[in-house]
């Protein structure tokens, strides 16, 4: 059946069936609260504002291109690699959603990735937000996710920017640390690409320490961003990894996404339980080898995304749990393979996580052809030693300010996941310009979060989230380069976005304007996302029924309320 409205869907009967009114004075409030959605997205994005302009897009007056252009829009404003997220980010958004306690989360993930996939095919350029231009100069280290992040939000503002990256491509991590068939090449290269369009000014191959100085970096640029990442992968520091056959995850995965050869073997081990050492374990599968991952902790404590590990048993990598390497074996320099230590767990680490203790006399052996360290990384400093700013190294920042002229953000602040990076580059670019302006620093948003309690799930209709297509496991270890997942039908988003309760933000359901006796309420004559409806509180009796009966949380009892239960 054809989707001819994406609006909000409520459940039948569910007015007559709501809660019984007590007459009280009790005024509403009409206050947009902060969605779990947004709370819980390391980048802060909109994620309710977009989704809201495409599920309500008939009553906004809007066709379905104008609105999907629109929340392209919205989504570019704090994130320009929609397309790109929308395939790798672990989306903690959806853990946070409010649906989850009726029929699943909205599949925040899959929309993300539609409306990337249509602005690219609709080759849509990212926006301005004004026709200004400022002499201000800024320069840019590292073309990861924080560095573009920082320079497109600069460059749409009005300043030159010039980006310097060591590597032949831009794009950081998500070029040379992910596989072609969790991120196509043309994907995250198209999205790069916009950006360039919008002003940004890239030089390759050009290391700052190396081809170009810190002290002349300084000389070009009013203000410098560090955003280097951390493609800096650690040894294992055992007895015989010095020698050929053992990489580590960011070596092996630069090398394959380069086009460079990478013979493994027939038997490989990686050892590390993140993203880098599975994703490493499974582009080792699509070369054929038989793989066996090592983790000193249980499925339980390991870091990398819950369905990538599902993937990757499903491809027949093999888990090895509370398994920790103490030496690479080796026959006259020839890798042949691991002594393993088994492990228990004992107290938690300062993590809070449980350390891994070894179990004496409890050592067994893994033939392997080569291995793969894929433990931690860090930032690469060479060349970056000179980068001081009042008496503050970079390796010592932990916010975007390293002193007057440097921000840095992404890995360099600590390890975390690409929509952080990006947040970091979008809020230190807001912070560079209040203060090239002489305008008030940025604050961060300290509203609490609007909880389930709040939403009255009963008067939303249930159905389950949409899934994407995924190909079996089968095909993809015959098709290696090919994306495992697809998008979603056009027919499946605008569902999809029906789904979104649009908590603490009106969505325009009517029932404050119906069930007012004194008509409280009018509609608004030219609405927009969010606001539907005038309220006249010289109108209103105090019977808090407009509260009571809003299903998203938006209405709320006025702070001056004589009655007022929060």
């Amino acid at each position: 059946m054809a989707v001819t409205d994406s609006t909000v869907q409520i459940s039948p009967g569910s007015i007559h069936n709501g809660p019984s009114f007590r007459l009280s004075l009790t005024r509403p409030e009409q206050l947009a609260k902060l969605p779990p959605c947004q709370a819980n997205c390391p980048g802060n994005g909109d994620i309710r504002g977009w989704v809201g302009i495409i599920a309500q897009r008939e009553k906004l007056g809007l066709t379905l291109a104008e609105a999907y252009e629109k929340a392209w829009n919205a989504i570019v404003a704090r994130n320009p690699f929609p397309a790109t997220m929308g395939r790798v980010c672990p989306h903690p958004c959806e853990a946070g959603c409010n649906r989850n306690k009726k029929d699943g989360a909205v599949a925040i993930n899959a929309l993300e990735r539609f409306v990337g996939d249509f602005a690219l095919a609709e080759r849509l350029p990212l926006p301005r937000d004004t026709a200004a231009t400022y002499p201000e100069s800024i320069g840019v280290i590292g073309s990861g996710p924080a560095g573009l992040s920082f320079a497109y939000q600069m460059a749409r503002r009005g300043y030159p920017v010039t980006v310097y990256e060591k590597h032949a491509k831009p794009g950081g991590m998500l070029t040379y640390g992910i596989p072609e068939f969790r991120l196509p090449e043309m994907v995250i290269d198209a999205e790069i690409e916009r950006i360039l369009d919008a002003g940004v000014r890239l030089q390759l191959n050009t290391a700052v320490g190396r081809e170009i100085s810190v002290k002349e970096l300084y000389d070009r640029h009013a203000l410098v961003f560090l955003g280097i990442g951390a493609q800096k992968s650690h040894l294992l520091k055992i007895p015989g990894e010095n020698g050929p056959g053992v990489w580590t995850g960011t070596t092996y995965l630069g090398l394959l996404n380069s086009g460079q050869p990478t013979e493994l073997g027939r038997r490989v081990v990686v050892v590390g339980g993140g993203n880098t050492a599975i994703d490493a374990a499974r582009a080792a599968r699509r070369q054929g080898a038989e793989v066996t991952i090592l983790y000193r902790r249980t499925r339980n404590e390991m870091p990398a995304i819950a369905s990538e590990i599902d993937d990757a048993l499903e491809e027949n990598v093999r888990m090895e749990y509370l398994a920790a390497p103490v030496e690479i074996l080796r026959k006259e320099s020839i890798l042949c393979g691991v002594r393993v230590q088994e492990m228990t767990l004992g107290e938690p680490d300062a993590t809070g996580r449980r350390s891994p203790v070894p179990i004496a006399d409890a050592v067994y052996e893994i033939p392997a052809d080569a291995v793969i360290a894929a433990i931690s990384q860090e930032p690469d400093w060479e060349g970056l030693e000179p980068i001081e700013e009042d008496g503050k190294r970079p390796r010592e920042c932990r916010d975007a300010w390293l002193g007057t002229n440097l921000l840095a953000g992404g890995d360099v602040l600590g390890l975390g996941i690409a929509s952080l990076a990006i947040g970091h580059g979008r809020m230190a670019a807001e912070a560079a310009h209040a203060r090239l302006r002489g305008l008030p620093a940025p604050q961060p948003e300290e509203r609490q979060p609007l909880s389930d309690v709040a939403i009255r799930t009963d008067y939303y209709a249930s159905f389950p989230p949409a899934s994407p297509p995924r190909r079996p496991a089968e095909e993809r270890l015959a098709n290696p380069d090919e994306e495992i997942t697809g998008t979603l039908e056009e027919e499946q988003f605008q569902k999809e976005t029906s789904r979104c309760f649009s908590c603490g933000l009106c969505f325009g359901c009517q029932h404050c304007l119906m069930y007012c006796n004194p008509r409280g309420y009018t509609r608004v004559i030219e609405p927009r996302h969010g606001a539907y409806f005038a309220l006249d509180l010289d109108r209103c009796e105090g019977c808090g029924k407009c509260i009571e009966l809003c299903p998203c949380g938006f209405l709320g009892p006025a702070a001056d309320c004589c009655d007022a239960v929060r």
